[in-house]
């Protein structure tokens, strides 16, 4: 009997009774009205949609009704990759399965691999088999650096990292196969529904002593002509007018509205941390909602070779123009303000709030990928992060008239209190009832060891789990409140993977989401539940 359960205000996870089904229930949805987009996990499908076409009850009730047959299964080509089996977790997992390295060799060579979805990272396919032997634990402590070409197993699946990220397989192996190629249609190697082929490596290049090849990373990365290392592009127009960055923030990126629907190439949507304040910083100079801009954290300083309109939205600071005399002017906060050639900007760390989003009259010229200019930090997608002597062109289309009223937020400083409302599940009942009460009855504090993928928590006490078993690999929203063994949250942002195999219990409701971008360091947070899980429909 299939369960639907609440996984946000805008998404619903759907549990399957196996693999099979939950991948023949996601060809069978494609096209569905009122859905988004959709993730496959291990046993299920997080089915995103939009309120405004479809309540989550109703999709409820056109999900159930579906009916499958074999005929839905995909198929696809027949992939080979060649292995070399040295993996460091090798021997370990050997032992916990019962059987000699050489054997667990063997038999993952012999085995008909299939990929079942894909998710994490872009071009990471997870892979099942019939083998029994195949079921095996994450590790207890993820790593946090996996070299890219990894070859690993968890739970029934075997998979290859892209490139280098954290992660908790068990390592067995690496290839030099490019897993990911943005130049490549499809630009991921291991694709649902694909066959794998595993075969022995010959002399591999690792063995010549020569560097870790650059397995499956973003070919945007590599300049061309005309387009700069941190990939925007270059004299465009003639016209165009091109900022510099003088000095260095935190952190410094494109950003736009991101690259939803990419979810069976195992791209995440990413974006904006704060679409609020893109929305607001392209209506003040006048561009499209969609337009591309700068997303900073920390003090910036750019410097402006033509004359344009900027705006400063998101986070506030101290911010100064430094005209071509060594006039000082201010700038105001989240009005339009006039630049001209030799101005440069000068803009402190915040007071309130994390992130800048600086807009430019025309947008920011990037190249896209996949159809957006966002830079995902997480799978390595659109443009590098931005550094000093990087300079940027201004594009010269602007549909709209600047608006010179600026729409004052009011965002919190390290230290405040802020309230999140957030909706339980799916995995609310993988936690015992004190760690239920103890989400919303304790304050959580946003330590530094945070970023665009997520926000990690502390609070006093950590969240005790009733269910110790390991989850099978499911979709996971943005806002998504997951719960690693340690017992302490991380808050999804939007860098974060597209599916994990650690139980998420409620997440961010869809208002609450920008407001989490701007969350710094040192802010106390406490939990509200204004959404019930459960069956829905």
């Amino acid at each position: 009997m299939m369960r639907i359960l609440t996984a946000s205000d805008r998404a619903l996870l759907v549990e399957a009774a196996d693999l099979d089904e939950a991948m023949r229930l996601n060809l069978a949805w494609e096209g569905l009205p009122g859905v988004v987009e959709r993730v496959p996990g291990a046993r299920t499908v997080l089915v995103h949609f939009d309120p405004l076409r479809i309540s989550a009850e109703k999709l409820a009730s056109t999900l159930k009704a579906t009916r499958t047959d074999a005929a839905h299964a995909p198929h696809t080509a027949e992939v080979t990759i060649p292995v070399r089996y040295d993996g460091e977790d090798l021997d370990e997992v050997a032992a916990l399965l019962g059987v000699s390295p050489e054997e667990l060799v063997n038999r993952h060579l012999a085995a008909d691999w299939r990929v079942a979805f894909s998710g994490f990272a872009p071009g990471f396919g997870y892979a099942v088999s019939s083998d029994p032997l195949f079921d095996v634990p994450r590790r207890s402590s993820p790593r946090t650096r996996v070299p890219a070409g990894s070859v690993g197993l968890a739970g029934r699946f075997t998979g290859v990292y892209p490139r280098e990220s954290p992660g908790g397989w068990q390592l067995i192996g690496r290839t030099d196969a490019v897993m990911w190629d943005i130049d490549r249609d499809p630009p991921a190697l291991l694709v649902p529904g694909a066959v794998v082929r595993f075969v022995r490596a010959g002399r591999s290049r690792y063995e010549s002593g020569a560097d870790t090849p650059d397995v499956g990373q973003n070919a945007a990365k590599r300049p061309t002509s005309g387009v700069s290392a941190a990939g925007v592009e270059r004299a465009g127009h003639p016209d165009a007018a091109m900022i510099e960055i003088t000095r260095p923030a935190l952190q410094l990126l494109v950003q736009d509205l991101g690259r939803p629907g990419r979810a069976e190439l195992g791209v995440a949507a990413s974006g904006v941390a704060d679409r609020t304040a893109l929305r607001d910083g392209n209506r003040a100079v006048g561009n499209a909602p969609d337009a591309a801009v700068l997303e900073c954290v920390g003090g910036v300083g750019l410097g402006f070779t033509g004359n344009g309109v900027a705006a400063i939205t998101g986070a506030t600071g101290e911010a100064t123009i430094v005209d071509f005399d060594g006039i000082e002017r201010p700038v105001p906060m989240g009005a339009p303000f006039a630049t001209f050639a030799g101005d440069e900007l000068h803009l402190a760390a915040p007071t309130h709030g994390l992130r800048y989003v600086i807009a430019v009259r025309g947008g920011i010229r990037a190249l896209e990928e996949l159809g957006s200019r966002s830079t995902d930090t997480l799978s390595g997608l659109g443009p590098a992060p931005l550094v000093a002597g990087d300079v940027l062109e201004v594009g010269i289309h602007a549909p709209y008239a600047v608006d010179p009223y600026p729409r004052p937020r009011a965002l919190p400083t390290s230290g405040d209190l802020v309230e999140l409302d957030i909706t339980l599940g799916p995995r609310d009942e993988w936690f015992t009832a004190s760690a239920l009460q103890t989400l919303t009855g304790q304050e959580w504090s946003v330590t530094p060891r945070s970023d665009r993928v997520g926000i990690r928590l502390h609070g006093d006490v950590p969240l005790e789990r009733a269910v110790t078993d390991e989850l099978p690999s499911e979709g996971a929203v943005t806002g998504a409140i997951q719960v690693p063994p340690d017992g302490q949250p991380v808050l999804f942002l939007p860098d974060h993977p597209l599916t994990g195999g650690y139980p998420i219990v409620g997440a961010l409701t869809d208002r609450c989401l920008d407001l989490a971008g701007q969350l710094p360091p040192g802010i106390r947070l406490r939990f509200r539940i204004v959404g019930r899980s459960g069956d829905v429909g």
